[in-house]
């Protein structure tokens, strides 16, 4: 299962600063690392008014892709997924997510960033596996803010070490959401599906991936 954690916490907690120091971390340590953030603003400008691709976008696009040289940038509309299934969507060939923010999201390792006196957030959410904080607190592994590598630590020991054991090798979203197959179901579907484009005569040397999508026909 692809690794997801979340940094959470209230607003200027310095979320921002500490995720960052630990995807900085964890990049130094050899692992592909993906970032999704969330946030309340509305309206964010992602492209000047004018250009080509805000003119595809006023047109009425559902979702703008920009093809540049040194990146790709995509614009597209917010449609409820979870966090869960952006990750598994956009980055199914990263080791691990990073998230900021998605408090509320189920079934993710948070890790709460406390800066003040306000009520903790893992008194509220399900999920806090560690606390970064300065302030004297009690529990289970709580690091001080400046501690973004020995964060980073705890995370590759927890979710990445020993070469990615129990991660899934084939992955099924049914409707964008992961369905969750245990280790021999989900040898059936891969060897279903790559004993089929066998068929296709495709040079299997050559084969690293299969994607497949499926849209089922509506019922009229």
């Amino acid at each position: 299962m692809l690794p997801i954690v979340t940094f959470i916490g209230w607003h200027d907690c310095g979320k921002t600063t500490l995720a960052s120091q630990v995807v900085k971390h964890l990049k130094q340590l050899g692992y592909r690392v993906a970032v999704i953030k969330s946030t309340k603003e509305t309206g964010i400008g992602f492209d000047t008014p004018g250009s080509d691709t805000d003119t595809h976008r006023r047109a009425g696009a559902d979702s703008v892709l920009l093809v540049a040289p040194d990146q790709i940038v995509m614009m597209t509309a917010n449609n409820g997924s979870s966090l869960t299934t952006l990750a598994y969507r956009y980055f199914p060939d990263v080791d691990i997510v990073i998230g900021e923010g998605f408090k509320e999201a189920r079934q993710v390792a948070k890790i709460e960033v406390f800066r003040n006196s306000k009520e903790l957030l893992r008194d509220r959410v399900s999920g806090v596996i560690a606390v970064a904080s300065d302030e004297k607190i009690s529990g289970d592994y709580i690091f001080r803010l400046n501690e973004a590598a020995e964060i980073a630590s705890f995370i590759e020991k927890r979710f990445l070490q020993d070469g990615g054991n129990g991660t899934d090798h084939t992955t099924l979203l049914v409707n964008g959401s992961r369905v969750p197959m245990k280790d021999f179901v989900q040898d059936a579907l891969a060897g279903s599906i790559t004993g089929f484009v066998d068929s296709l005569k495709i040079n299997r040397g050559e084969v690293k991936e299969i994607e497949i999508r499926i849209t089922l026909p509506r019922n009229k």
